[in-house]
């Protein structure tokens, strides 16, 4: 396999292209912390720390994963457990991923950089949280909630209330739909000992835990409109994306786990754009 193809498998087996669930959260928020447009350089080094960190992330978590990733139905084709990338590979692809983030830290502010090794620590830590914590849908949304809070960072090298109003709102969005995704891996969950929120309250309890928690990200992003008194724009924006998450609920209803993907994976695409397009125009 030459580099090419190495590189393009090591894409699909992060999902390259749900990187859209956070880096609109991540403009977003240097929008608002820049009460305009940030720089172009700004802008530039934003995006390499979120590649980075992101790529880091999912590289991470397909090695540490890999046996568990083998003995499920729904994982055993990834690339590691199918034999397509060693693990030595991914680590190699890995490191290069959390020398960009570091060093678009470093290009941003001495702040981003010092706190870089607290993302990459939570990083780490949830691909280990299903092995003793039904908790580790909460772990990812600290993990993603870091995009807004790194990004307000970034530009303005403090972290207000509004910063944590928007990374507590990414947190419970994170958090509800990744409790809806491990729906999936339900049963293979307890026949293996592992722990998710759907491992532990089944189907009705978890959709009521990630309702809850979507109900929690409506709040902060409310309050969030209310704090920095934005425009019409960003309330059309919260409006809509309180629509989008009751739909994604109604979609699932009565645990109907048949449209999970359109719930899971196109919702959750247009929320984060949404917002962003929402405050950018509101912003111009």
């Amino acid at each position: 396999m030459n580099l090419y193809t190495r590189v393009r498998v090591f894409l699909e087996m992060i999902k390259f292209a749900h990187t859209i669930f956070a880096l609109p959260f991540a403009f977003t928020a240097a929008l608002l912390a820049a009460r305009g447009l940030p720089t172009l350089a700004q802008t530039g080094w934003i995006l390499c720390a979120m590649v980075g960190a992101r790529t880091a992330a999912m590289g991470l978590n397909r090695v540490i994963d890999a046996d568990i990733d083998a003995r499920n139905p729904r994982t055993v084709t990834r690339a590691i457990p199918a034999g397509l990338l060693g693990r030595g590979a991914v680590l190699a692809f890995c490191a290069l991923s959390v020398a960009l983030m570091l060093f678009a830290a470093n290009m941003l502010n001495p702040l981003c950089l010092y706190l870089s090794p607290v993302a990459l620590g939570f990083i780490l830590l949830y691909s280990y949280c299903k092995r003793f914590t039904a908790l580790a849908h909460v772990v990812l949304g600290i993990c993603l909630a870091g995009a807004p809070l790194g990004a307000w960072i970034a530009i303005r090298g403090e972290a207000p209330l509004p910063a944590f109003l928007l990374a507590l709102g990414v947190l419970f969005w994170v958090a509800g739909f990744d409790i809806l995704y491990a729906l999936q891996d339900l049963d293979f969950d307890r026949r293996s000992g592992l722990h998710s929120i759907p491992a532990k309250l089944g189907v009705t309890g978890s959709l009521w835990m990630a309702r809850a928690f979507h109900l929690f990200a409506c709040g902060f992003l409310g309050a969030l409109y209310l704090n920095l008194h934005l425009g019409p724009f960003f309330l059309a924006g919260l409006l809509a994306t309180c629509g989008m998450l009751a739909n994604e609920h109604l979609l699932l209803r009565g645990g109907n786990l048949e449209r999970l993907d359109a719930a899971f994976f196109n919702m959750n695409g247009y929320i984060s754009v949404t917002l962003f397009v929402a405050t950018l125009l509101d912003t111009l």
